[in-house]
């Protein structure tokens, strides 16, 4: 353990109660954050497991914690974690680590963490969370830590990815998840828009009630209308019933509209009363009736340039993006193909008792097609490969044929029919590929190629791959 105490540029030492604690199991790591820390003012003490984290925890007081997620011992960064929320509550804790899932992200956010950072981190983005952490450890912090488990693994895990821009959308669904606030989704189709409603649903206080999901686009306005809010016996023809619309079926629970740009000017209306009053009236009737849901949109048009062109209510537009989730589209995560691709085919797997693998001319074809239709088009071709192959090997030529057309130069891995590599110049080509893929990132390259990162520094080594 050691501990530094340092001058700001300023010339002013920093308060004696801001105090780090550094836990990190990994030596260069450690002093690295231990200088930046130092040379920015703060008093640092550094620990290198977390046995003797929570044992320097019961001597002193820390105002900030960042704990690496994997440490070398019995004891993890959760660990961490949860016991300093016990000892010292108004500590805020930061999370790092290089393996990071929306599952790891959830359960840091849920245990209390103050932010969850994945390496390799920037200098300044540590700055600043520390700033923030410090500016806030006084503050009730209402959406701490979420209050459920997960109901629905099944469901959650067609989230896939490990790139940056899902695990910010991983924090941000942790993050809102307790909220009652109204939340937009944007994104292209097929990005995954109802996946990302459905686990804000079920890591929400409302997970014991009743989820809906309504495609806004996918019905006529009059049917539409009648699933929303309901009718009275005789208000039309053929309503030989009363009948309760979705937004009363699911009191206490989530409505998820899709495609919300598709409703009427008309219907737009009776939608903002509900927002605003959590109230319905049926069809053919003037009873208010007093619900309780959240409300969760969706949709894959620009909303704001609609509202520009009239064609979209304003109020409504501001009510529903109370809180706002941009969903990246697939070519924006290219590194997240190869553990999707593994996701899908192990489902396929286990629907059909057949095992599937993919051949790296494959996937090299997989990587370099643009994807239009996001996640959903991949399924769907990954799922017409896995019926045309008899072998249970994916090859190109059992790929969607416009998947075959001239791949991007700078993904460019073989060409399929006169290149007729070596298994070591195979595989040479491969890891210098990933390494492109994921801008040098060599924690990710490891991840997706499944191997550890001595093993990458030595394949490296021995192909002389240039950085």
């Amino acid at each position: 353990m050691e501990t530094t105490k340092t001058e700001d540029t300023a010339g002013v030492v920093r308060p004696a109660s801001s105090n780090i604690l550094v836990v990190d199991d990994d030596a260069e790591t450690l002093e690295l954050l231990r200088e930046i820390l130092g040379e920015a003012g703060y008093r640092v003490v550094t620990c290198s497991s977390g046995e003797q984290a929570l044992a320097v925890g019961k001597q002193e007081q820390f105002d900030v914690i960042i704990s690496d997620m994997r440490l070398g011992d019995n004891l993890d960064g959760l660990d961490v974690l949860r016991t300093y929320k016990t000892l010292q509550p108004e500590s805020e804790v930061i999370l790092i680590t290089a393996f990071g899932s929306m599952e790891t992200a959830i359960e840091a956010v849920k245990a209390g963490a103050f932010d969850y950072l994945s390496k390799p981190f920037k200098i300044d983005e540590v700055l600043l969370q520390v700033e923030r952490a410090l500016g806030n450890r006084k503050l009730v912090r209402e959406n701490r830590s979420l209050k459920r488990q997960l109901e629905s693994q099944a469901q959650l895990s067609s989230l896939v990815g490990r790139s940056p821009k899902m695990l910010e959308i991983y924090k941000k669904i942790a993050v809102v998840a307790d909220s009652r606030s109204t939340v937009l989704i944007c994104g292209e189709s097929g990005t995954g828009k109802e996946l990302v409603a459905r686990a804000i649903h079920l890591n929400g206080p409302r997970a014991a009630e009743r989820f809906f999901a309504v495609n806004c686009g996918g019905l006529a306005e009059s049917l539409l209308e009648t699933e929303l809010f309901g009718h009275v016996r005789g208000s039309f023809t053929g309503a030989v019933e009363n009948k309760r619309g979705i937004f009363e079926e699911a009191s206490g629970g989530t409505v998820f509209l899709d495609e919300v740009s598709e409703m009427s000017p008309a219907l737009q209306v009776n939608v903002l009363r509900t927002v605003e009053e959590q109230e319905v009236r049926r069809i053919g009737s003037n009873q208010v009736i007093k619900v309780d849901v959240r409300i969760i949109a969706a949709s894959n048009r620009n909303l704001a340039a609609l509202v520009e062109e009239g064609k979209f209510r304003q109020d409504l537009y501001y009510r529903l993006r109370v809180i706002e989730i941009d969903l990246p589209s697939l070519r924006e995560r290219v590194e997240d193909i190869p553990l999707l691709v593994e996701h899908f085919l192990k489902r396929f797997a286990a629907e059909r008792g057949k095992q599937f693998s993919i051949s790296p001319y494959a996937l090299s074809a997989l990587m370099s097609y643009e994807w239009p239709g996001n996640v959903r088009e991949l399924e769907n071709a990954l799922e017409s490969a896995a019926a045309l192959t008899r072998a249970g090997f994916i090859a190109p030529e059992n790929l969607p044929p416009k998947l075959l057309g001239k791949p991007r130069e700078d993904n460019r891995l073989v060409d399929f029919y006169t290149d007729l590599p070596t298994l070591a110049e195979m595989e040479k080509r491969y890891v210098a590929h990933v390494l492109m893929v994921t801008g040098g990132n060599k924690v990710r390259t490891a991840s997706i190629l499944g191997m550890n990162r001595k093993t990458l520094y030595r394949k490296i080594d021995e192909y002389k791959i240039r950085e």
